[in-house]
């Protein structure tokens, strides 16, 4: 790091990005806070059993403002609140909709990482003069001469990598962001926290999603459909098992996700979990908990990090989501789709979600990913 070389800090009012601006300054940066505002989550306030007032665990929530301001205070460095709700909205809220009521499972944290964290927050940095930007994620980046490349890797606190978020990170992103915590673990860095005296430094993590109360998503879709003016789509429809008996009726696919268990609406001698959901036919499959394995997922909207494009068949290990734990496959491009690819795994694995990403690991380096299809 330069000296005095100025790097904006996203401070999201957390204790592990306050302990970056803290890191940063201490080692002789000239950092700059930035907290985005995202979401007001007193919109949505009353409607549809959403609680009045803002529950305590939401990542982004006024207190967090309140937190960042006060760490920035703290460390005697500037900081500014960076207005991004309209561009929240068309980027993650909107897709995150469309998402469900086509019977799919979005990931907004990955879309907010493509669309916000990293690209409007890079270009505010920019525009007051920072080189860089810093996050308080738990992710490792280099460059690597030998491939004219930047690399993504999972970091030393494996139970808080955030990788799986961040596949869709290009080049020039990648070039301009520093991950201070890569090399540390959770305890390590609230030690860093009592340290540098920070009074957050006990703050439990935000475990919502900002903008769904209660992860109560159904009465999110509910509340900002009734505010847009727009009525819930009519997708009611058949629920049938894999074999194609009916076995009644359901009021919609944007209650269902695959691998649910719970709300289906029907009795059954044997638990059933959703396998399957038709936007076209409104059909949703049920079926025994074995029937959730496969062997195979097609993935499309891809972004590439370790390298440029997949020319061939490349052995990978594949996470489906945040919790998974990689598994082995075998990755090629999709014989009929330049910007798709289809893995084939060593063994099967549950509960392959439509909507979800797929982030291809080679060792600890993110090969790259894309989103389920």
């Amino acid at each position: 790091m330069q000296p005095q070389e100025t790097i904006a800090v996203a401070m999201s009012g957390g204790v592990d990005s306050s302990t970056v601006a803290a890191i940063l300054a201490r080692n002789g940066a000239h950092v700059v806070g930035l907290t985005l505002q995202l979401w007001d989550q007193t919109r949505l306030a009353g409607k549809h059993g959403i609680p009045d007032a803002p529950r305590a665990g939401r990542c982004c929530s006024l207190d967090d403002v309140y937190d960042a301001r006060r760490v920035a205070r703290q460390l005697g460095i500037p900081y500014y609140v960076v207005n991004q709700e309209d561009r929240f909205e068309q980027d993650v809220v909107r897709p995150f909709v469309s998402e469900y009521l086509a019977g799919r499972t979005p990931i907004p944290c990955s879309l907010c990482n493509n669309h916000l964290k990293f690209d409007q927050l890079l270009k505010t940095a920019r525009s007051i003069g920072a080189s860089r930007i810093a996050t308080g994620h738990y992710a490792v980046n280099k460059f690597d001469p030998r491939r004219d490349r930047w690399i993504l890797k999972r970091p030393a606190d494996l139970a808080k990598d955030q990788t799986y978020f961040l596949f869709g990170l290009t080049q020039e992103q990648l070039a301009h962001t520093l991950f201070p915590l890569g090399p540390m673990t959770k305890p390590e860095v609230r030690g860093q926290a009592r340290d540098h005296g920070l009074a957050l430094a006990e703050k439990p993590d935000s475990q919502e999603i900002c903008f769904i109360p209660g992860g109560d998503y159904k009465q999110f879709l509910a509340a900002y459909l009734e505010e847009q003016g727009q009525p819930m789509p009519e997708t009611a429809g058949e629920l049938v098992t894999s074999s194609g008996t009916v076995l009644g009726r359901h009021d919609g696919i944007s209650n269902f996700t695959v691998g649910q268990r719970k709300g289906l609406g029907v009795a059954s001698p044997s638990p059933l979990y959703v396998l399957q959901i038709d936007s076209a036919t409104h059909r949703v499959t049920v079926g025994a908990d074995a029937e959730l394995a496969t062997r195979t997922l097609r993935a499309g909207r891809l972004n590439w990090i370790s390298i440029p494009a997949l020319t061939g068949p490349m052995r990978v290990k594949i996470k489906i989501r945040h919790r998974h734990e990689p598994a082995w496959a075998m990755l090629e491009p999709a014989p009929d789709h330049a910007d798709e690819v289809i893995a084939t795994f060593d063994e099967p694995q549950r509960a392959v979600t439509p909507g979800q990403s797929a982030v291809f690991y080679d060792g600890d380096e993110v090969v790259g990913g894309g989103w389920i299809l």
